[in-house]
């Protein structure tokens, strides 16, 4: 999208709300890598942000794939874990924010 009053300029929202922003990180996930083994589950969730490569994210019994300038927002409380599948290296940033009371 380009915002209103902008010229040659394209923007994606990544996320609305999701809590205050606690920390951020970024990730080098070589191909076959990734974590932690098993699932976990914490107090705070993430939006994971790929701008190289592309990433599983495993929530549950299930899994999505973030590509490249793709994001994903995920609840801390869903058992997740992050893996890198494919042949190349992935660079991810990961926000982590206060979990919201959810309804």
């Amino acid at each position: 999208m380009t915002p209103p009053g902008h010229k040659n300029f394209s923007a994606k929202k990544l996320f609305y709300g999701g809590g205050t922003l606690q920390w951020g990180a970024v990730a080098y996930i070589q191909p076959g890598g990734g974590g932690p083994e098993g699932s976990h589950t914490h107090p705070e969730d993430h939006i994971f942000l790929v701008t190289e490569g592309e990433v599983q994210v495993v929530l549950g019994d299930r899994e999505v794939t973030v590509k490249q300038d793709e994001s994903l927002f995920v609840d801390g409380m869903t058992p997740h874990s992050i893996w890198n599948r494919s042949d190349s290296a992935a660079k991810v940033f990961k926000l982590s924010t206060r979990r919201q009371e959810r309804l």
